[in-house]
């Protein structure tokens, strides 16, 4: 089980404590356990400060604050705090990564039958999609959402999300595609085949926690030669 903890300080001095830490991170490298760290400031109060750290499990961050370079960074902070800092240990319940998510009912939504749902409550109405088998940028959402017909009007699909990474604004996902031939694809007779493909897609987030930017890697080439397109070449 995920754990964290939370160091609740108040200092006057907080570049001083953010280049403690900076030493910290460099003197334990290799030897911490610590997997995540978040300092915020209070808006109302700036010498209000909070450390937010995690950990694979509490007996990882036990084994983190035994290091003697654990030790002797704390106690050089706690002479740039005003007070006794206090601590406060939390075992992880839910953890949900809201982006993510998102991302997967993005992928989820495009390959659902019937019309295509309202993507508006996925994709920004100034959504930039960068696909590098168009020749052009995909720009704005009715755009994209033109885009996605094309290719639903070429095969009923679905995707498996295989892996996700988060980080900041930017969530990378890396798929699989199975789809069945049911129409023209890029001047292709439909050939009623089973077909599949892998790829990546990086999206990047808006404030409002809506997709605004796209970034497309797949085995188009895969694709094409599985429908036969490549057929005459290699004979």
């Amino acid at each position: 089980m995920t754990f964290v903890q939370l160091i609740d300080c108040r200092t006057s001095r907080l570049d001083d404590m953010n280049r403690l830490m900076d030493e910290w991170v460099e003197k334990t490298r290799g030897k911490r356990t610590a997997t995540h760290a978040v300092v915020g400031t209070d808006r109302s109060d700036a010498t209000h400060v909070i450390e937010i750290v995690e950990f694979p499990s509490y007996e990882e961050a036990m084994r983190n604050s035994k290091l003697p370079e654990t030790d002797a960074i704390f106690r050089e902070m706690l002479a740039l705090c005003d007070g006794m800092p206090t601590f406060t240990d939390l075992d992880v319940v839910r953890d949900e990564p809201l982006q993510a998510a998102t991302a997967r009912r993005f992928f989820d939504t495009i390959a659902v039958q019937g019309p295509l749902p309202p993507l508006n409550d996925l994709l920004a109405e100034n959504y930039h999609d960068h696909d590098p088998a168009n020749e052009q940028d995909t720009l704005g959402l009715d755009n994209m959402r033109r885009e996605i017909e094309m290719w639903r009007s070429a095969f009923d699909y679905t995707f498996t999300a295989e892996d996700q990474i988060t980080q900041g604004d930017r969530v990378c996902t890396r798929w699989t595609w199975h789809g069945i031939q049911t129409g023209e694809f890029m001047g292709l007779p439909n050939t009623g085949r089973q077909v599949s493909m892998s790829g990546t897609t990086v999206f990047r987030f808006d404030g409002h926690g809506k997709i605004r930017e796209g970034w497309w890697q797949y085995d188009r080439l895969g694709l094409l030669g599985q429908l036969g397109a490549l057929d005459a070449l290699e004979n």
